[in-house]
């Protein structure tokens, strides 16, 4: 008798991982909703069709419709490459509340403001909720359009309608089509979705961006797939109680996928940052001990930030009080805590069972191990009560036995201190600087470090 043929297996659209029946939990990936039947494999025809386009050698290729048209929006166009090209496709990811509305209603406004045509499509809120937004915005122009829909077919009638050169979809997880299987923001649907607008944006030159969910770890919401079908990812990210707003471009098939644009968020809506160290440093009237100055690389932007610590008071001798605590804010604790180990063994300054409190200003995180001297020598300077000098700025990464080691960019990084006019840098031996105005102070361990300042 003849075997009969193995049922098709079930897929996660996720990452791959095959089972022999559904399950509503993929056993790889741990996704939800994710584990799909695929369809049996068809014969592929060896015939020709037609072509859209005749091939054309490279040299002749036409640049006109690939030319980057400026946002209105300074740092998003810094972000994507120089502004919004035709046809391209452009994915937004942030958490709930960050602001990606405001953004891009912002955006829409810039670019209809520049005579092109937006078209901006609620899917979570009514028309009404939106046209409130942007009275508060200023960003009410006879070429920004408005509709509110969660079909696609409506959705591709309004673009028919307003022949638009910049839609912008709030959001994809939200838009639905009766000719697709699934539930409204399930996997399959924001896949055929998202297929589907994409398709007409690059048929008709639309700058198309879609607004996309993340999950609960921060990745974005939906399918893989959905990543590899747009040109440009994009996170926005910031603090609820914090007035900056970060966005980051993760692939960007236009320009550098390492730069970083910063935005000031306040009550009147939401303004790019061209310079954005005051956000992250305090002009003090007099010198304060526990407080030192860094540069940090976002991207390819340097940024001073400012590292401030408090240590409490010693604890009598014949006495315990328990556990100090340790608290950081805006910092990697794990590096942090390993810091202050390496301060207190290394360089002497006695931190047991004192409490130790280190932050940023301005709600900035520093992950980056460059940090780690700025660290070291506020939190000195805090233990000893003696303060910095307000023109020094401290660059160089701690090592476990006390030594400081070089860090990249660090010409980039002393120029920016320089032009705001810190006069001394103090940074790991060995890195070579000549820059003019700006005196270099190379150090190669830490005990070294502290007696250069004068707070041992």
């Amino acid at each position: 008798m003849a075997k009969a043929p193995a049922k098709d297996p079930f897929r996660c659209t996720e990452c791959g991982w095959t089972s022999t029946k559904w399950v509503g939990r993929c056993g790889e990936c741990q996704a939800w909703g994710s584990v799909e039947e695929v369809a049996a494999p068809k014969k592929l025809s060896l015939v020709a069709g037609p072509v859209t386009t005749a091939a054309t050698p490279i040299g002749e290729v036409s640049l006109e419709s690939a030319k980057a048209r400026t946002s209105g929006v300074g740092e998003l166009d810094r972000v994507l490459g120089g502004g919004l090209v035709p046809g391209a496709a452009i994915l937004l990811a942030g958490e709930p509340g960050v602001g990606k509305s405001t953004l891009l209603l912002s955006v829409a406004a810039e670019s209809a403001k520049q005579n092109m045509r937006a078209l901006y499509i609620s899917g979570e809120e009514s028309a009404s909720q939106v046209r409130l937004r942007a009275q508060r915005l200023d960003a009410i122009n006879p070429q920004l359009w408005l509709a509110a829909e969660n079909e696609l077919s409506a959705v591709i009638g309004h673009i028919d309608a307003v022949q638009p050169e910049l839609l912008i979809i709030d959001s994809i997880q939200t838009i639905a089509s009766a000719a697709v299987d699934g539930a409204p923001g399930g996997v399959t649907q924001v896949r055929e979705i998202a297929g589907a607008l994409i398709r007409i944006a690059k048929e008709r030159n639309i700058t198309v961006i879609l607004v996309g969910h993340v999950t609960k770890d921060g990745s974005i919401a939906g399918p893989r797939l959905l990543e590899h079908l747009v040109d440009v990812v994009l996170n926005f990210e910031g603090e609820r109680h914090s007035r900056l707003r970060l966005i980051r471009a993760i692939k960007n098939r236009f320009g550098a996928s390492d730069e970083v644009g910063c935005f000031d968020m306040s009550e009147s809506g939401i303004i790019g940052l061209p310079d954005p160290t005051g956000l992250f440093t305090t002009r003090h009237t007099e010198p304060v001990p526990g407080t030192c100055v860094t540069v940090a690389l976002e991207g390819r932007r340097p940024l001073l930030a400012e590292i401030q610590a408090l240590v409490g008071a010693p604890v009598a001798e014949g006495r315990d009080y328990g556990n100090a605590r340790r608290v950081t804010s805006g910092l990697d604790n794990p590096r942090t805590a390993m810091t202050l180990a390496v301060l207190e063994l290394r360089a002497h300054i006695r931190l047991s069972g004192r409490d130790v409190y280190v932050a940023t200003v301005g709600g900035m995180k520093m992950n980056e191990p460059s940090a780690d001297l700025a660290v070291a020598l506020a939190v000195a300077s805090a233990a000893k009560g003696l303060a910095l000098p307000a023109d020094l700025v401290a660059i160089g990464e701690v090592g476990l036995a006390g030594e400081i080691r070089k860090v990249t960019g660090a010409q980039q990084r002393i120029n920016e201190a320089a032009r705001l006019g810190f006069k001394r840098a103090m940074v790991p031996i060995g890195s070579d600087l000549k820059i003019p105005g700006i005196e270099i102070m190379e150090v190669g361990r830490l005990e070294q470090a502290i007696a250069k300042v004068k707070i041992s």
